[in-house]
């Protein structure tokens, strides 16, 4: 067979397309793991979950090239560190626990500082939520001493307000009964058979566990006093007031702490990926309500505002877009 020489001109050319063939399945990686949102919530009884799987189903909508799905966890201390390891794109967080996070706080379920969280929005408040059964005798703190308890999942967000709201009123673990480290529905679910006199839940108001317990027996919603939650000494927790009949039977309101929610994303998410997560939030809120109450306390004007780590450039562009960012 006659051998026919490749000029100089033809071996660039295989060269550049061997180059390109070579470089074409890393660029199809990056191009695939930039289309998946994992949304990491919290148990499926609480108000991450069913928010969160109204944000994907908005996703679904509003970013076809995404494919979004939802992760239940144990809340705020599991997701950021999910997503400081990369196998979450967006989660639900306290304000308290993502200080905690950024800092390195190894008490609070964090082994270093994890710098690579960015927020995407403030969201709604958290109310802590002490509820015990009307049979207990329990209408103080200070009655909850010798009570069971559940403080719910051990290290969550939660846990971590159970923590600080005992220390200020001077209470510890080992002034109860029994403390049980429960998710919401199971805590519920003891309080009903009557092997658990109170639960503490932070959440939002009208949270469906607290509902379905006000639905089946009698309860007493627990007041947090304002020097109860001065003591706390932390900027993340405010007093706040869950209204009168919020649940079944509670017929006035009551004084409490609450803390600022977060969606938080994470460094290496590209700009206009986290630029259209959070449009479409925005875009589509009445959705969010329509899935949780909870979701009414979200402002578009505080959604920049007030966290304990940077801004997202992604969300950051699509604040000053709407007008309420400027710098």
């Amino acid at each position: 067979m006659r051998f026919t020489p490749i000029s100089p001109s033809r071996r660039r050319t295989l060269a550049l397309a061997s180059g390109v063939a070579l470089l074409a399945p890393l660029a199809l990686r990056h191009a695939l793991a930039a289309e998946y949102i994992t949304i990491a919530t919290g148990g499926t009884s609480g108000v991450y979950y069913p928010l969160g799987v109204a944000l994907s189903q908005i996703y679904a909508k509003a970013i076809p090239a995404a494919k979004s799905s939802v992760q239940a966890t144990k809340g705020s201390v599991e997701n950021l560190n999910l997503l400081e390891a990369g196998r979450a794109e967006l989660g639900f967080s306290l304000g308290d626990a993502l200080s905690d996070a950024w800092k390195g706080d190894v008490e609070a379920g964090f082994k270093a500082p994890l710098k690579k969280l960015r927020t995407m929005a403030a969201i709604y408040s958290n109310y802590v939520q002490i509820v015990a059964r009307a049979d207990s005798g329990i209408k103080t703190l200070a009655d909850l001493k010798g009570k069971s308890i559940s403080v719910g999942a051990a290290k969550s967000g939660t846990e971590l307000n159970a923590r600080a709201i005992f220390k200020a009123a001077g209470l510890s673990y080992k002034d109860f009964s029994k403390v049980e480290y429960l998710p919401f529905g199971e805590s519920v679910e003891l309080m009903k058979n009557r092997q658990l006199d109170v639960t503490l839940q932070s959440a939002g108001l009208g949270v469906a566990s607290l509902r379905d317990l006000a639905a089946s027996q009698k309860i007493v919603v627990v007041p947090i006093p304002t020097d109860v939650i001065a003591k706390i000494d932390d900027p993340a927790y405010q007093s706040g007031v869950i209204p009168a009949n919020t649940y079944e039977g509670q017929t006035t309101q009551v004084p409490t702490a609450r803390i600022q929610n977060f969606l938080v994303t994470r460094e290496g998410l590209s700009d206009d990926l986290v630029y259209q997560m959070t449009k479409a939030m925005f875009t589509h809120l009445p959705e969010l309500v329509a899935a949780h109450a909870a979701a009414k306390g979200i402002s578009l004007k505080d959604a920049p505002l007030h966290s304990p780590v940077p801004l997202h450039p992604g969300a950051a562009r699509y604040y000053r877009e709407a007008g309420v960012l400027t710098a």
